[in-house]
């Protein structure tokens, strides 16, 4: 029996930049809400949901954590992201199954490249968001220009419901615009809050503020702008009616702020998530796929509905084995109960159901709709797969995860490594969907893919400390990409004739550049007339997509083409799929010499911070780096280049970085886009490739 009322869940999550405090939010909210006793610090590896070694030793979120606490009424499952980029698809998952989050600003950095990357995956899912200003005792931090970056930089229709009280330079509470009151915190630890009148110095700047934010939450809301033009007075339940709809509508944000470090801020915070982020109940119906039919359907948001959930994280145990992460739907799940994978479509039991705190499991004996929690036992169940009832089948929409863009060598010292070697490389690929195994054939190498050298370096650690593996491993390369740049005819035949029933297959394609970069592989059949059967379509399709995986040029993967398949014919006896696979496979390498194929790198966007007198060394250093400088602008008192700089260029730049500025400057980065790699550097690459015959230390 449902024990909480689906209006009163919060499903949320705390994403933002790197360093912006996300994780040190995250454990004032547990402390606050009496989920742990005692504050958690990042710095001094004691935060709750900084539970991996790694983690505690970098000082920095790695892994996606989630937990559950309890705030006035509301039951509140939080799930705390990773802020560098190398594990973006620990946010990505997340918002996948989210209903509201929590994005966290740095007060003095304002909207940060990564900021803008977790707020365009926000976009994505359409997940209803409030914006947290953290850092507000420190120098330089600056609130409202913190807000009109988010208008600037995200498009966001943002306006403060709180701002920033100093006395002097030190941040000591908050002006509250909807109780039309002043906060003030009155203890170290934040537990005393004093409630006070408006100040008459302030008076000013608190009307001005109010009026913004009407002015704002009337573009949303008919009754707001009403009133507003009217100069009638709103009662704060209006108010908070009005921006809990435009909200959830994703029509607004409402931006509040505070120093978590300082624990000042949290209380208004957990109020604001309560009051303005949606419950299950207040999103529209997920639709799914009913994979019998190919329809879509709805799902209804109920306990009495057939259950429905998406696996959206693997994560290994060491004592109970492999769990998955699951966000429930519809319906209800009972421990030991057997559950559909719709994905799969294969039946599994659920041997354990548990909630997550960290990394600390509470056994549990039922989930019910809008529940985010693990299961235990399920064997075939990957990251993406949806679980059900078999009766009520229905396959929601997986995830789609980015590419790798470096990639290392790996191999064990010895023969007994060997075998724990590749049992640890399952068992991280099966956790982490970012992180692909590959096998050079010329070199006899593993290859290790990953989406930056934290990301490879963290990989590597682990396969070292947790499964105890011996292992020596190349320097970190690129992960290049071939396409082509022109539209091109090719034909593809496979014949062999040695006694008996020989193998016979043809095929005609047409290949195009893809018109969006990014796109990928796209294969469209166009075959009239029964010019090849229809049995031998997906083996073309699957000769086409095995022959990306190399290109010509270097054995790099094809991207950003479209293959059409026109004509072709078949043999009534000879034919098979292995020779229209074959075909395929021919017809899209023959294709590729015709359509003038170029390599393609990994181009980042780089932001470095920089104090005035380093700034002219720093840009000389990029610019021979081969980096395209986008934009100067200054942030307090240093200057920010952002930049669109080569991967290739950019190994170790932090060790260049310190260097040229005594350590006082910094930066972050992010993979872009690709683009076509200069032809001088290209024969290199193409030279280096068919000189050795292979790519050793990729």
């Amino acid at each position: 029996m449902r024990k909480i009322p689906l209006n009163k869940i919060r499903n949320i999550g705390i994403i933002a930049h790197i360093d912006a405090g996300k994780t040190t939010t995250t454990e004032r909210i547990l402390y606050y809400t009496g989920k742990t006793y005692k504050i958690g610090e990042v710095d001094e590896g004691t935060a709750t949901m900084d539970w991996m070694v790694q983690e505690q030793e970098r000082g920095i979120t790695i892994t996606a954590a989630c937990t559950t606490t309890k705030w006035r009424d509301c039951t509140i499952n939080v799930i705390d992201t990773p802020g560098h980029v190398d594990f973006t698809v620990e946010v990505e998952r997340s918002l996948k199954v989210l209903d509201g989050a929590v994005v966290v600003f740095c007060g003095v950095g304002g909207v940060e490249p990564q900021s803008e990357t977790v707020w365009r995956q926000a976009d994505m899912y359409n997940v209803p968001r409030i914006a947290y200003v953290n850092k507000m005792d420190r120098t330089g931090s600056n609130f409202f220009d913190a807000i009109e970056q988010m208008r600037r930089k995200l498009g966001a229709n943002a306006a403060a419901i709180q701002f920033p009280y100093f006395e002097g330079d030190e941040f000591l509470g908050v002006f509250d615009l909807i109780q039309n009151k002043l906060l003030v915190y009155k203890d170290a630890q934040g537990l005393t809050i004093e409630t006070r009148d408006v100040p008459q110095n302030f008076f000013k700047q608190f009307k001005q503020c109010h009026d913004q934010m009407l002015e704002h939450l009337a573009e949303t809301d008919e009754k707001i702008m009403s009133a507003f033009v009217h100069g009638e007075e709103l009662s704060a339940a209006d108010i908070r009616m009005a921006i809990r709809k435009a909200v959830i509508a994703n029509k607004f944000v409402p931006v509040l702020c505070g120093a978590s470090f300082r624990n000042k801020g949290i209380q208004p915070l957990l109020d604001a998530i309560c009051d303005y982020l949606p419950s299950p109940e207040d999103l529209p119906p997920i639709k799914g796929t009913n994979p019998n039919t190919g329809e879509f359907e709805e799902i209804k948001v109920s306990d009495k509905a057939p259950f429905t959930a998406l696996c959206f994280k693997v994560a290994t145990d060491p004592y109970v084995g492999k769990i998955n992460y699951i966000r429930v739907y519809s319906g209800t799940l009972k421990s030991g109960e057997y559950v559909y994978n719709a994905s799969k479509r294969t039946k599994e039991r659920v041997a354990k159901l548990v909630r997550m705190h960290a990394n600390r499991q509470e056994v549990i004996d039922f989930v019910h709709t809008g529940d985010i929690a693990a299961a235990v036992g399920l064997k075939e169940t990957k990251t993406g797969d949806t679980i059900c009832t078999e009766e009520n089948s229905i396959l929601l929409e997986s995830m789609h995860f980015p590419e790798p863009v470096i990639q290392q060598a790996i191999e064990p010292k010895t023969k007994i490594d060997q075998e724990r070697l590749g049992f640890a490389l399952h068992k991280l690929a099966e956790e982490d969907p970012s992180f692909r195994i590959g096998y050079n054939q010329e070199t006899g190498e593993t290859i290790i893919s990953g989406m930056g050298q934290l990301h490879l370096e963290i990989i590597i650690d682990r396969i070292m400390r947790e499964f105890n593996v011996e292992a020596q491993v190349g320097a970190p390369q690129v992960a290049y990409r071939e396409t082509i740049t022109k539209k091109v005819n090719s034909t593809g035949k496979f014949i062999q004739q040695s006694g008996g029933r020989g193998q016979y297959g043809h095929v005609v394609i047409e290949m195009e550049p893809q018109e969006m970069p990014g796109t990928g592989i796209t294969f469209v059949d166009k075959i009239k007339s029964g010019a090849i059967p229809k049995e031998f379509i997906p083996s073309v399709k699957d000769g086409i997509f095995g022959a990306a995986k190399s290109g010509i040029l270097a054995g790099y993967p094809v991207t950003d083409v479209k293959v059409t398949l026109v004509d072709g014919s078949f043999h009534e006896v000879d034919s098979s799929e292995m020779a229209f696979q074959m075909a395929a496979s021919i017809a899209f390498n023959e294709g590729l010499k015709k359509a003038a194929s170029i390599l393609l790198e990994p181009i980042m966007d780089m932001e470095v911070i920089v104090p005035e007198e380093y700034m002219g060394s720093v840009i000389g250093d990029l610019n021979a780096r081969r980096a395209k400088i986008i934009s100067l602008t200054t942030r307090a008192n240093v200057r920010v280049i952002r930049a669109y700089v080569p991967l290739a260029e950019v190994f170790n730049y932090a060790t260049s970085l310190r260097s040229l500025t005594q350590g006082r400057a910094s930066y972050t980065m992010e993979p872009s886009f690709y683009a076509e790699v200069p032809s001088h550097i290209a024969e290199k690459i193409i030279l280096s490739f068919s000189g050795a015959g292979s790519r050793k230390g990729l």
